[in-house]
């Protein structure tokens, strides 16, 4: 049986017939920036996520970005950010003609180490960004702690976590900005690029709203350079028709992690959960004490030489999808050697660059399909 890593157009065919009936709707109204579709979408964002505002925009670098600027991050200011991540989280910060400094990450969650964090703090640093890496959010208690003594403002990176909490806080509800991706791909998903900013500033909601069009505020009237990042109003349309459903599809997710914890973490070489020095072939991740985990990916570890790639081909033979997230930490990409050369390594997230694997975790995994990748991994295993 074929098990894909993702399968997009499964998770929206549910949605399908009410989304045509707001398209037409939507073609008719002739609205066709900003209007009812993007206020009513950023307003049920931040009920959802319990913040006070959501600026939508075109995507999650964007977000990212604009972030960034509101905050005047500028020309040789420093930025710390995890190395283990998707590419966008330091090339918004070198965009800006910032230094994008990357810390290591921890070996049981994946997420950025905040011991590392504040070994790199320096008065030049300006900004940290935490990524809640595939669906965990960081230990946003240490990093607040962090930052409150340094007076260091947080962007929360939540582009991989929506609807994920932390002892009952919502990802993107306790940085100065949260920054949310939904691209296709994502938990919640929009038709394209777009994303959205949250932030429990009425100030800095403001202020990221006036350079979302140009800078502009009044109309034709600009104190500063923004950009256009602006939110399609076909996005919130379709978009809010599935914005209902996040929070009980990440729970299905959840339901799915625990299958395989359960079903393969009987085995006698594997582990659950990451332990340094333990002789397992294969380690599964698990969820960190007051973390709700949303799982964006679920993420296994492989351990040996050559394991990984002998496993990827060993599922793709059975048809069964899996993907590399992420195969080269940032602090080792060509683009960035200029800021990173004669920096110390950073070896946890080098390691972890040579085993993650990830394996199909989305809602509408049935279980027979969850039984075909767990049994795969187990025939590897005994072969």
């Amino acid at each position: 049986m074929a098990v894909p890593l993702l399968d997009i157009a499964n998770h929206n065919r549910p949605y399908f017939l009410k989304m045509k009936e707001t398209l037409s709707q939507w073609l008719e109204s002739g609205q066709y920036i900003g209007g009812e579709h993007v206020t009513g979408f950023e307003n049920e964002v931040s009920e959802l996520l319990e913040v006070k505002d959501t600026i939508a925009v075109s995507s999650g670098t964007d977000a990212l970005l604009l972030a960034l600027m509101a905050l005047g991050i500028k020309t040789g200011d420093e930025v710390i950010c995890p190395s283990f991540t998707f590419f966008a989280t330091g090339g918004v910060v070198h965009r800006l003609g910032a230094i994008p400094v990357f810390a290591d990450m921890l070996p049981e969650s994946f997420n950025i180490d905040p011991r590392d964090v504040e070994a790199k703090i320096t008065s030049k640093t300006k900004a940290i960004i935490p990524v809640h890496i595939f669906g965990q959010m960081v230990d946003m208690e240490a990093i607040s702690s962090i930052t409150e003594k340094h007076k260091i403002p947080i962007i929360e990176d939540a582009a991989q976590a929506i609807g994920a909490t932390q002892n009952g806080k919502r990802a993107g509800s306790i940085g100065d900005y949260g920054s949310f991706s939904l691209y296709p791909t994502k938990n919640f998903s929009a038709f394209g690029d777009a994303g959205f900013l949250t932030t429990q500033s009425e100030e800095l909601a403001k202020h990221a709203r006036i350079l979302r069009i140009h800078g502009m505020d009044p109309i034709y009237y600009h104190s500063e350079v923004g950009g256009n990042f602006r939110f399609d109003p076909i996005q919130g349309a379709l978009l809010r028709i599935k914005l209902p459903d996040i929070d009980s599809q990440n729970l299905k997710r959840d339901e799915n992690a625990k299958f395989y914890q359960k079903k393969l973490g009987n085995h006698s070489e594997v582990s659950v959960g990451y332990s340094e020095g333990s002789d397992a072939r294969i380690t599964l991740p698990t969820t960190d004490e007051g973390n709700q985990h949303v799982w964006h990916q679920f993420t296994i570890r492989v351990h040996g030489e050559g394991e990984r790639e002998q496993l990827m081909g060993w599922l793709r033979e059975r048809q069964i999808g899996c993907g590399i997230y992420y195969p080269l930490g940032l602090h080792d990409q060509e683009c960035f050697k200029s800021v990173t050369e004669g920096k110390p390594p950073l070896p946890v997230t080098e390691k972890a660059c040579k085993e993650v694997l990830s394996i199909p975790i989305f809602p509408e995994l049935t279980e027979n399909q969850l039984s075909e990748v767990s049994d795969a991994i187990l025939g590897y295993l005994d072969n």
